[in-house]
């Protein structure tokens, strides 16, 4: 079944969307569910335990603070990263937490139990929160599983929050992409016009073109953020922010935004938005937090540099976005978009599939063509691992997603020679990667205990 555009892209915090947002969502669920049964009032102790890739890299991904906040009764798409610093500010200095906004308890990040080596049956990103009264009694008692891109499910497969799902059936479901394929030619739809369709249940075409919008918004203002600012990220790594000065040079070098420079801007906008996601600002998961440059950084490239882009910038965004939220949906249902899961692959591959399938789409590809696009871009992402360094979703993740922004563009442009015929179907590609994340070993997903976090010393990295 298709997922809705809104629930692939989705307006969250940095650095990780599985790691952040995700955890962020489940402990808000907590604090909802002990509203709506009047049972504030008897909270007396929140005991957390994280299992897996949360309990590995949770701290370098800002995990812990998160669901303090989430307690707290804030959710991912509407907290503002100002009032985000403050109130962690404010609980770090008094050790209390205020669940709900309301009832004051002692809860401190380093309370948080953490099982790296314990990976539970259903996901590798697991917690558990446990709330009692004063006697012991359990109030709520519940795990959750953060299964990338923002989606969390409980233990028994309850959507929470959002990515939840359309308030109603698509008009044309589908499972795969060959499904998909089918229903544009016996209907005679783009991919595009088939996936809006589908968000019928989200309201008139022009309310979702005004949402779609506002999400291209929001990547184009975090791109800004993170080209106005300069200084050291976070972390125990000091990387320099480098989108400032680059884009500083490249204005002076390309005022007249020649097609010459093309490539350059494409870089600079994944730059700019992954050291913002990774200094913990707004962004917005494209399907990840970790691949959230890419789907930016081409559409830079389709709205500047295609002769549809300059002629219709907003049609352009819409369409793209549209597009590469039907193939993304593939990449969820049939695989995974999480790193913890199956590495890499699921995050930048599917990302760069997604945004050579929305090029294509502006380049009037037909349906096949834009299938072609998206397999060749997952093809040559296939057994990507996840190995960031000290646990941060910075080096590899930040020039990671430039190369694969970069190589979405090629997908689409090489698919566009061809007539959509192709040896390779996606669907067989999507069904490769998900059999490759099974196979990689678990210090590739998501642990910083293989490949570069391994064998790169944090004392002499240099970015």
């Amino acid at each position: 079944m298709p997922i809705s555009v809104f629930d692939l892209f989705s307006v969250g915090i940095g650095p990780s969307s599985s790691h952040t947002v995700g955890p962020m969502r489940a402990a808000a669920d907590v604090a909802d569910r002990l509203t709506s049964a009047d049972l504030l009032g008897a909270v007396d102790t929140v005991d957390i335990h994280l299992y897996g890739s949360l309990a590995a890299t949770g701290d370098g991904h800002g995990t812990l603070s998160a669901i303090l906040l989430g307690l707290e009764g804030f959710h991912p798409e509407s907290i503002d990263t100002e009032t985000k610093d403050t109130r962690i500010a404010r609980m770090r200095a008094t050790g209390t937490v205020d669940i709900a906004g309301k009832i004051a308890i002692g809860l401190r990040e380093s309370d948080l139990v953490l099982h790296p080596e314990t990976f539970l049956d259903r996901h590798a990103n697991g917690m558990t929160i446990t709330v009692r009264a004063a006697d012991g009694d359990v109030l709520f008692d519940r795990t959750y599983f953060s299964v990338g891109g923002g989606f969390v499910v409980t233990e028994e497969g309850e959507p929470v929050g959002a990515g939840a799902g359309p308030s109603a059936p698509p008009a044309y479901p589908y499972r795969s992409g060959s499904e998909l394929l089918e229903m544009c030619t016996r209907e005679n739809l783009s991919i595009s016009d088939l996936a809006l369709c589908n968000e019928a249940g989200h309201g008139s075409a022009d309310d979702i073109r005004a949402r779609i919008l506002h999400l291209r918004d929001v990547m184009a203002a975090c791109a800004q953020s993170g080209i106005g600012r300069d200084g050291v990220l976070p972390g125990s790594l000091g990387v320099r922010r480098r989108a400032k000065n680059w884009f500083e040079r490249l204005d002076a070098e390309d005022p007249d935004r020649s097609a010459e420079f093309a490539e350059d801007w494409v870089n600079l906008i994944a730059l700019a938005v992954n050291e913002e996601n990774a200094s913990g600002g707004r962004v917005v998961t494209a399907p990840t937090n970790g691949a959230a440059g890419i789907i930016p950084a081409v559409l830079h490239y389709a709205a500047s540099y295609t002769r549809p882009g300059r002629a219709d910038p907003d049609g352009t965004a819409v369409r793209f976005l549209l597009t590469a939220a039907a193939i993304g949906s593939l990449f969820k249902e049939r695989a995974s978009i999480s790193g913890a899961e199956v590495g890499c692959q699921g995050e930048v591959g599917s990302a760069a599939a997604m945004a050579a399938a929305g090029l294509a789409e502006v380049l009037g590809g037909s349906p096949a063509q834009v299938e072609n696009a998206a397999e060749i871009a997952m093809e040559h992402s296939l057994g990507l691992t996840c190995d960031p360094i000290g646990g941060l979703v910075q080096i590899p993740c930040i020039e990671r997603n430039a190369i694969s922004a970069g190589k979405a563009i090629n997908a689409a442009r090489m698919a566009m020679r061809g007539d959509g015929t192709h040896r390779v179907s996606l669907d067989q590609v999507i069904d490769t990667m998900r059999e490759t994340g099974r196979d990689m070993h678990t210090k590739y997903k998501e642990t910083a205990t293989g490949g570069l976090a391994l064998h790169v010393p944090l004392n002499i990295v240099e970015c």
